[in-house]
């Protein structure tokens, strides 16, 4: 899988996810430190990367919709320490396939993982109500 590691978020997690397999770029070797959440998000969706990122601005689905992007997969770690999130990535990185959460929203927090997935049907509106029986 292709990722990209927001500036928030270790440049010592790559070596773990190049292990794993994953071609990984940074933010910081793009140019890209300092830049809006917007251009961070079109750069991963141009490149076709999957965004690990500790900004919560990724978490509204009214900008970042579910298949609208390669993925977003933002990291809620009950401690902001450095070594704590990385651990915490690490962990997570330990026990889920990322290719299965291309194109989906991954709020991934100490104790669940919450997904939001591309609709199926792309061409109809993403929420239908149902009406009770």
């Amino acid at each position: 899988m292709r990722v990209k590691l927001d500036e928030n978020l270790s440049r010592r997690l790559k070596p773990a996810l190049l292990q794993a397999g994953h071609d990984v770029a940074t933010v910081e070797e793009e140019g890209l430190l300092g830049r809006s959440d917007e251009a961070v998000g079109a750069a991963a969706a141009a490149e076709g990367r999957v965004l690990f990122t500790l900004d919560l601005e990724f978490a509204d689905l009214r900008k970042h919709p579910p298949g609208r992007h390669p993925g977003i997969v933002l990291f809620r770690p009950p401690s902001m320490g450095p070594m704590a999130v990385n651990r915490f990535v690490d962990a997570f990185l330990a026990v889920e396939d990322l290719e299965e959460l291309a194109g989906c929203v991954v709020i991934v927090d100490a104790g669940r993982i919450r997904l939001r997935r591309p609709p199926v049907d792309t061409s109809g509106p993403e929420w239908r109500e149902i009406p009770p029986a």
